[in-house]
């Protein structure tokens, strides 16, 4: 297996494991009365304020981060979350790499739009633990050595952003533009390849798959003797396995960082690591990555977006709601639809994210004069971008909805 397919394996098992855990964690809340009721409250007078056209709103225009407030951005937070919850749901993977990009491709700031993701994946999480019997399996040990890197990552990322965006905004909107670009390129090119490569292959309903196991690596890090080292895994394997916890807090650093840079909760990657790299066993590793999603996005969230102005908390609670509808739409559609199908929607979702973000390129580096492109040129670059991401987004909308309710008698029966 090339380097190449490796590398797209782990992502996808990465944006598998987010998935499965944004899932999870929303269907705790809609089953919740409580937590639906308490939704519902601090939604209500954002919508109040919203069709009264309010132009101006608390930490609007005047906000260090500034962001213009209206109905119309609130409606499109609730599809972008709703977007992101049909992927999450029917496809079982990508949905929450969709979301910074939509918020910018919407008008938002890219730090605004990494910072409200954060905090909007901070308040899933913290609504949606009381799922966690599985934190009965967290290995102290290996979740503080993880916890300690993942902070100090997250710092790291948040100062990049806050100091790009500081020394120019521009800056800082082509960094996370680029950093987008390619990784969604990467995994949407491979997407695509992996399709085309199983379309026609036997339908077995499993359309996520997932990676082949790396012993090799596994062995080689956990041979690696830098103490303090962590015993790990001891009621699954006899005498359990050990690892060294520098190794450990290294693997947070890089989680911290890019949960921090991108906004997506640092949760996508966690899983793969623990489990292809570190070693550790899915049900311990489930675990950890839950706790670590809470303090992660939590810590990034407030300390580095929050308290300077970046976050946009009534886009925050607006994805939230429509997040939650999305992923049970999503998922009751996956019982009717093909799984070559869905890896199909999978690498065009993904590719219609890259090219959204890559068509903001020309326009940004010829502002920031590291290249000269004509302006009306980098203009229709970055217009085209945004109509073929919308129409992709809203066409996977249409068709999903159109399977959920062609087959609503169906799933009621079911119910």
């Amino acid at each position: 297996m090339g380097i190449g397919t490796r590398i797209f394996e782990f992502l996808k098992s990465a944006s598998i494991a987010h998935a499965k855990w944004d899932y999870e964690v929303s269907m705790s809340i809609v089953r919740d009365k409580k937590k639906v009721w308490l939704l519902l409250a601090a939604i209500l007078p954002i919508l109040a304020v919203a069709f009264v056209e309010a132009g101006d709103f608390i930490g609007a225009k005047t906000a260090y981060g500034p962001a213009f407030y209206s109905t119309k951005i609130f409606v499109v937070s609730i599809a972008i979350g709703m977007a992101a919850g049909l992927i999450t749901g029917c496809i079982g993977a990508g949905g929450g790499f969709i979301i910074t990009p939509a918020l910018m491709a919407a008008g938002v700031k890219g730090i605004l739009a990494v910072g409200t993701d954060l905090f909007h994946i901070f308040a899933k999480a913290i609504m949606g633990t009381t799922i966690h019997k599985k934190l009965g399996n967290v290995s102290v040990k290996l979740a503080v050595a993880f916890l300690v890197g993942s902070t100090v990552g997250a710092v790291i990322g948040g100062a990049i952003n806050k100091a790009l965006y500081d020394f120019n905004p521009l800056l800082s909107e082509a960094f996370i533009s680029l950093i987008y670009a390619v990784l969604l390129g990467f995994l949407g090119t491979y997407a695509l390849i992996d399709f085309l490569k199983t379309r026609n292959a036997p339908d077995t309903g499993d359309a996520h798959g997932g990676p082949d196991s790396a012993p090799g690596i596994t062995i080689k890090v956990q041979n690696i003797k830098l103490p303090p080292m962590i015993k790990f895994d001891e009621d699954y394997v006899p005498g359990g396995r050990s690892i060294s916890g520098v190794i450990v807090a290294c693997g947070g650093v890089i989680v911290g960082i890019m949960a921090a840079i991108m906004g997506v909760g640092g949760g996508f990657i966690t899983f793969p690591m623990f489990v292809y790299v570190f070693g550790v066993s899915s049900m311990t590793t489930v675990g950890t990555d839950i706790l670590q999603i809470i303090f992660t996005a939590g810590f990034a969230a407030i300390t580095q977006y929050a308290i300077y102005g970046y976050v946009f908390y009534t886009l925050a609670m607006g994805m939230l709601l429509g997040s939650l509808i999305g992923i049970q739409v999503g998922a009751l559609t996956t019982k009717v639809v093909k799984g070559a199908h869905i890896r199909g929607f999978y690498a065009i979702s993904i590719l219609a994210g890259f090219i959204n973000r890559v068509a903001t390129l020309p326009k940004k580096f010829t502002e920031l004069d590291v290249i000269n492109v004509p302006k009306g040129v980098s203009s229709f670059i970055e217009v085209t971008g945004n109509i073929v991401f919308w129409v992709v987004v809203g066409f996977f909308a249409l068709w999903v909805f159109g399977k959920f309710f062609g087959n609503l008698k169906k799933f009621t029966e079911e119910a």
